[in-house]
């Protein structure tokens, strides 16, 4: 029986890379819990390790040393098959650059996710497509080719496509890092939305004026966790809509 609060833990985790025999470490004795529901930034510099732990946390890569616990469980007892699933079905990623099919309209391209998913069946496919694009205030563009959208516009697609397979969570990896600041605080807007709907996000930025836009910000720096801190003034996206 799962009796964690956690929808994330890890303990002492640590990752390196070996290339002939060469050991490079990256990530030293990371400590965090994060809990269903939270919008948490994971910041620093580049180099920092911060993406490779996005990577280890959402079943892209593995951890070295240490435990890593998802909804309560190992997840070193993890089989291929059920790291499929839940990279299929629990957590999803919207990526800086985008990753959307230029000839491919907006619909389409939400739906992707769905083609593979396990669970949810073809008859549910249009519904919760279009139920994803609504919620990122891109239902007048659905029929519209990927190719056709501003910059902005095709981050809020992407993040509808992470949002259509109701993951348990998702991941923002330096999602305004491509965009004007006015698209920019349109992409955050869509987040926080997300967050205060219920969802749990997890941003991956080097900026700290985008890292302030979730609700707790774990800063690291040359492999370590060097402060994790919810004391500060939060950004409210909706409040700079002055900006677009």
């Amino acid at each position: 029986m799962n009796t964690s609060s956690f929808l994330i833990e890890t303990r002492n985790l640590g990752k390196s890379y070996f290339n002939d025999d060469v050991e490079t470490p990256v990530l030293f004795d990371i400590n965090l819990s994060i809990k269903k529901g939270e919008f948490v930034s994971i910041m620093g510099p580049s180099g920092s390790g911060k993406s490779t732990l996005m990577h280890i946390l959402g079943f892209l890569d593995t951890h070295t040393v240490g435990d890593y616990l998802f909804q309560g469980k190992p997840t070193v007892t993890l089989n291929d098959d059920d790291l499929s699933r839940i990279r299929a079905t629990r957590v999803s990623f919207v990526f800086q650059a985008f990753n959307l099919l230029p000839r491919t309209t907006v619909l389409q391209n939400v739906m992707l996710p769905l083609l593979y998913h396990p669970t949810i069946p073809e008859s549910q496919r249009i519904s919760k497509t279009l139920k994803a694009i609504e919620t990122v205030g891109l239902l007048d563009r659905k029929d519209f080719l990927s190719s056709q959208l501003s910059g902005g516009q095709k981050q809020r697609v992407a993040i509808a496509r992470a949002l259509v397979t109701d993951p348990d969570l998702i991941f923002a990896d330096e999602p305004t890092g491509n965009l004007d600041s006015a698209s920019g605080v349109a992409v955050m807007e869509a987040l926080q939305t997300l967050h205060k709907s219920g969802h749990t996000i997890i941003l991956v930025t080097h900026e700290r004026t985008t890292a302030m836009h979730a609700e707790r910000i774990i800063h690291i720096r040359d492999g370590r966790i060097e402060s994790d801190t919810s004391d500060f003034q939060r950004i409210v996206a909706k409040d700079q809509e002055h900006l677009k």
